[in-house]
């Protein structure tokens, strides 16, 4: 079984500051920076056959390259224990309209469409047993983030690995993005 996901990239720049804020925070597990990425669509574990569906559809997607700016941030938190500390991104209608398409192509592909409501976001910081008041320090200082735009020029199906030492995320494979 193939464990996928659909993402962006960011830019080695957007990466470096990103480095910049990643400490001050108790019991975290920071994001590696080569794993830190915009999650279009997460796919779960498929077969095969399945994985070869979804990329021949992937493959079909014709959409125009854009900048993208990630701005402001936030906590997701559940019964007041943060799960974790992301990175917003500023509204983008081709973003939106990138994700209606991969969606779409998903569906093309035989899987079941999302329920959730899309949430751009980068994930900076994984807690776990965090009460909220311990991050509202780290959200008040950085709450100005405002992060250099980089351009998505293409978007990547990534695999990703679960083991001893973390998630490592291997790319299948980069779908360019081009004016139609």
């Amino acid at each position: 079984m193939l464990r996928l996901f659909v993402g962006l990239e960011l830019s080695e720049t957007v990466k470096s500051e990103i480095g910049l804020i990643s400490s001050g925070l108790p019991n975290a597990r920071w994001v590696r920076r080569e794993n830190l990425h915009l999650t279009l669509h997460f796919i779960g574990d498929v077969d095969e056959g399945v994985a070869e569906d979804i990329d021949a559809a992937l493959a079909e997607i014709v959409s125009p390259p854009f900048d993208l700016k990630l701005d402001g941030i936030g906590c997701f938190e559940t019964r007041n224990k943060v799960r974790a500390v992301w990175a917003g991104v500023a509204p983008e209608p081709e973003l939106s309209q990138l994700y209606s398409k991969v969606e779409q192509a998903l569906i093309h592909a035989g899987l079941e469409p999302t329920r959730r409501k899309f949430k751009p976001h980068v994930t900076l910081v994984r807690l776990k047993n965090v009460r909220a008041e311990a991050v509202v320090d780290y959200l008040e200082f950085h709450a100005g983030l405002s992060l250099p735009p980089f351009a998505a020029d293409h978007f990547t199906l990534f695999r990703s690995h679960l083991g001893h030492a973390g998630v490592a995320y291997e790319v299948i494979a980069r779908y360019p993005l081009q004016v139609p």
